[in-house]
């Protein structure tokens, strides 16, 4: 699909005011900068990546509506009373689970766009799954399915741009192992993740540049054997088609 801009440089410029006046006077008066400029755009970003997923991975959904994070930030447990996040970010989910952005379901593995001055990127993955979940993944790392999933995230090419499963927040990685598993088991530094992701930055230049979709559904592309076997483990299974 040609496109002169996902978004445009008054993202960014919005972005910017957003966290130097994160406040709701400032952002009632700017609410039209952050429809035109942030909102509409992503909402065309995940409509465009609906399409691209059903050739790629039918059984991912990127929805305009439910795709999308919410501009405020859930403030009860948080020093921080900012009101708004001062990024923009949507989510492609597995569609069997049925999950959209903020719903309590559990909708296993899928991928993250993220838009924000300086510090934009594409994810995939699982991030901090519950309990249940991660007892599922774990079981099946530990059931000697190990070895194909250290396939994928040592694969050159997923290396290359990745670099391997992020591990700098905190929490990500235990460490010590966790209750159960032998000290010496042969996946024992991948059972000490509870988180499974992989991330890689975008420039500013590259989040605004016409072919930015172009770019993340080839990091996604690669993203994707990942999410296919960490969805695998929770019983969501691929699909041939819509």
């Amino acid at each position: 699909m040609a496109h002169a801009s996902w978004f445009g440089p008054g993202a960014l410029t919005f972005l910017r005011g957003l966290k130097k006046n994160n406040r709701k006077e400032w952002f009632e008066e700017h609410r039209d900068d952050y429809t035109r400029e942030v909102l509409e755009p992503l909402r065309a970003v995940a409509g465009e990546l609906d399409v691209r997923f059903a050739k790629l991975a039918p059984e991912f959904e990127a929805n305009p509506k439910r795709s999308l994070f919410r501009i405020y930030r859930d403030v009860r447990f948080s020093k921080d009373k900012s009101p708004y996040k001062s990024h923009a970010a949507l989510w492609v989910y597995h569609r069997a689970p049925g999950r959209g952005v903020g719903k309590e379901i559990d909708g296993g593995a899928g991928f993250y766009l993220h838009v924000e001055p300086g510090a934009s990127m594409v994810a995939g993955g699982i991030w901090m799954p519950p309990r249940h979940s991660l007892a599922k993944l774990r079981d099946r790392l530990a059931d000697d399915h190990h070895r194909v999933f250290r396939s994928i995230v040592t694969a050159p090419a997923f290396v290359k741009r990745f670099g391997g499963l992020n591990v700098g927040e905190a929490g990500v990685k235990l460490k010590r192992m966790p209750r159960g598993f032998a000290e010496d088991h042969p996946a024992a530094d991948l059972l000490r993740f509870n988180s499974f992701t992989v991330s890689a930055r975008y420039s500013d230049r590259e989040i605004l540049a016409p072919a930015m979709i172009d770019k993340a559904m080839k990091d996604f592309a690669l993203i994707l054997p990942l999410c296919r076997w960490l969805n695998s483990a929770l019983g969501h299974k691929p699909a041939a088609r819509r």
